[in-house]
């Protein structure tokens, strides 16, 4: 089976979040820059909610990728929101299946969620990696 964990991250609060999801899983978590050498059955993808959407790298990373991804699996930090919907809308238009389950929690911007992601954050991000897996290797038997 193949799995990548890839991210984008301007405050480093989604690269915190999805690397505890590549280290639950023993899977490096890299950021978008990171070419696919063949097709993923699994993508974790890390991004945040930046001006109400998802940032144009993400939006490229899915163009470049849509024939590459088996499933993708939403990952995301906010302040204000998740940005499962964005990612949904852009992967539903590239023909991409989007696990209806996702991780998120809040991100610090400005003076909001100044304590995120915290531990509590991280350990619950680690755990929803191990179930998604788990649940997704016993799907595939």
């Amino acid at each position: 089976m193949t799995i990548a964990v890839c991210y984008f991250s301007k405050s480093g609060n989604t690269r915190k979040v999805t690397e505890a999801v590549g280290d639950a899983i023993g899977v490096k978590a890299r950021d978008l820059s990171w070419p696919f050498d063949r097709k993923m059955d699994v993508v974790f993808l890390g991004s945040g909610v930046y001006a109400g959407g998802v940032d144009e790298q993400v939006k490229n990373f899915l163009k470049r990728n849509a024939g590459k991804i088996g499933v993708l699996v939403n990952v995301s930090t906010g302040a204000f929101g998740s940005s499962y919907k964005a990612v949904k809308k852009l992967a539903d238009e590239l023909h991409i299946p989007v696990a209806d389950e996702e991780f998120h929690c809040k991100g610090a911007f400005a003076i909001f969620n100044k304590k995120h992601p915290n531990a509590d954050d991280l350990a619950a991000a680690a755990q929803f990696g191990k179930d998604f897996m788990a649940k997704y290797e016993a799907s595939q038997k």
